[in-house]
């Protein structure tokens, strides 16, 4: 278990004011990691730094817009220089416009594109420049199921996931000699702040259901285990890698392919 042990890693956390960052920090802190979480407004993390350091870890907030090159590079600056040194980046913030794709607007795009890949790349791109000195570093990027499956009215987004998948792919064959890893961590279908306008439908949830093996969607708790491991030097010889946590919707099954 010595493997999956975090003590005295620090990890960086990109959108952790609500959502599934929170769940990845804490199962992070959980594991031992000191913890960096972010947030474009600080006064939003008051409340998960409470958490973490009841959790007897240590949690520093720090403003970060992913959107914006100078906030990037002020924020790992600034982390950097609290802890010294940064083992682990969790790039999650991310962002979705639901619409059909007829009525997406150049706005629209923009948004999601240098939120979830641009931002991605150079918060990753800005951590890496820390973390090769050291010649160590864990990259998580947060994908989705729609890094490898596309969807109606989910245009920018499937494009920003599945160029995740791709990124991390350059990036693993790019920074591997420097002792980094980089893997996609791509989550099916779990309620979030984004997407729970969907799950009041329950004939949406329904049909949902009927695709996913394991019948239900996903729980923020089924990630921990799948970002400890790639966080940790269990997963030390794994890079480039799109692991899907997903109730096995990805196979494509159905009922009625389960039932025959």
């Amino acid at each position: 278990m010595s493997q999956f042990d975090l003590t005295g890693k620090v990890a960086l956390i990109t959108g952790t004011s609500r959502g599934l960052g929170q769940y990845m920090g804490r199962a992070l802190a959980r594991a031992g990691a000191d913890l960096i979480i972010t947030s474009r407004d600080k006064n939003n993390l008051a409340l998960f730094q409470k958490e973490i350091k009841a959790l007897g870890r240590n949690a520093f907030p720090v403003e970060l817009d992913v959107r914006d090159h100078d906030s990037i590079q002020n924020a790992v600056t600034t982390a950097h220089d609290h802890f010294g040194h940064i083992d682990i980046l969790v790039n999650n913030a991310g962002c979705n416009v639901r619409k059909p794709s007829l009525d997406i607007t150049w706005d629209d795009w923009n948004l999601v594109l240098e939120t979830n890949l641009r931002g991605s790349f150079f918060v990753a791109q800005a951590v890496a420049k820390t973390m090769i000195p050291q010649n160590y570093g864990r990259i998580i990027n947060i994908g989705s199921v729609t890094s490898v499956f596309g969807y109606a009215g989910l245009g920018p987004y499937c494009a920003s996931r599945g160029g995740t998948k791709q990124l991390t792919m350059s990036l693993a064959d790019d920074w591997g000699k420097h002792g980094i890893t980089v893997n996609c961590l791509a989550p099916g279908w779990f309620k979030t702040a984004q997407n729970k306008v969907l799950y009041e439908n329950e004939g949406w949830v329904e049909y949902l259901c009927d695709r996913i093996p394991l019948n239900r969607p996903g729980q923020p708790n089924d990630l921990d285990g799948a970002i400890v491991f790639l966080a940790s030097d269990a997963s030390e010889y794994i890079t480039g890698q799109t692991l899907l946590v997903d109730g096995g919707i990805s196979t494509g099954a159905t009922k009625a392919t389960l039932d025959t």
